[in-house]
């Protein structure tokens, strides 16, 4: 039996995970951290402040939902407890990525960072990247929680990505005037434009739209609950043990 920890388990995320560790009977969920509410409750544990709670249980994995500036510092740190990581932390940059391989490889375990733990996301990122050689025009769009800090996702900006690898022969945009400053959204690699929404009432939505002479065709994600999330945790929780170094993506673990 996998003993798990959670960083950042007093928000609606960490607290979910909670649950969803203690349900599973293949995990034990034996410590929960959040310096921020202390004293919540979920899955039959309590939040601490201090995360040596996770190192004093002897945590096997830790599931990190907290923020980029909280999790930099915590992520090395389970690599010197050589522990595990899975982590739903987006913001981190490229240096982030960097040290994290370092250090997790050094320590020989794993860290797994996914920008979106929903497996429908993962197959939306897969059908875009499929797409994309067939098609000359792309926008991407995400809509969020109004809570959401970041933007864009990195769940979007990851699907961009994998679309400007897929093709470079991306049409140029036609736009030579914009009558409101930032009306076409940002532009990411190869040209592809994101979109970012953020509104009450959702959880987490992608949308890509892809145009060629003719046609169009959408892919469209939605995550209605943060229930969705779970199962795709709970798999890379039980997947970090026998890996290491940094891995990004659900895809890498679903062979997809």
């Amino acid at each position: 039996m996998l003993r798990v920890g959670v960083f950042g388990a007093g928000g609606r995320m960490g607290a979910t995970v909670c649950q969803a560790v203690a349900d599973d009977p293949d995990l034990e969920l034996v410590a929960a951290v959040d310096p921020h509410r202390v004293g919540a409750a979920s899955g039959g544990a309590v939040a601490v402040g201090d995360r040596q709670a996770l190192a004093d249980a002897q945590a096997d994995v830790v599931v990190d939902f907290t923020i980029a500036e909280a999790a930099r510092d915590n992520l090395i740190w389970l690599a010197e407890q050589r522990m595990h990581a899975v982590v739903g932390t987006t913001g981190f940059t490229d240096e982030d990525l960097v040290k994290f391989d370092a250090a997790f490889t050094s320590a020989d375990r794993a860290c797994i960072i996914a920008p979106n733990f929903a497996i429908s996301a993962v197959l939306m990122m897969r059908f875009a990247e499929l797409a994309a050689p067939y098609f000359d025009t792309a926008e991407v769009i995400e809509l969020h929680h109004d809570a959401k800090i970041d933007a864009p996702s990195g769940t979007a900006r990851l699907t961009v990505e994998k679309m400007a690898a897929a093709s470079d022969t991306w049409a140029p945009d036609p736009t030579e005037h914009e009558m409101l400053a930032g009306v076409r959204g940002a532009e990411g690699p190869a040209g592809i434009r994101v979109h970012a929404v953020r509104m009450r009432g959702m959880v987490a939505h992608h949308e890509v739209i892809l145009g060629a002479e003719g046609q169009t065709l959408t892919i469209r994600q939605d995550s209605t609950d943060r229930s969705s999330f779970m199962p795709g945790v709970l798999a890379a929780v039980k997947a970090a043990s026998g890996r290491s170094g940094l891995i990004v993506g659900l895809d890498a673990l679903l062979d997809i």
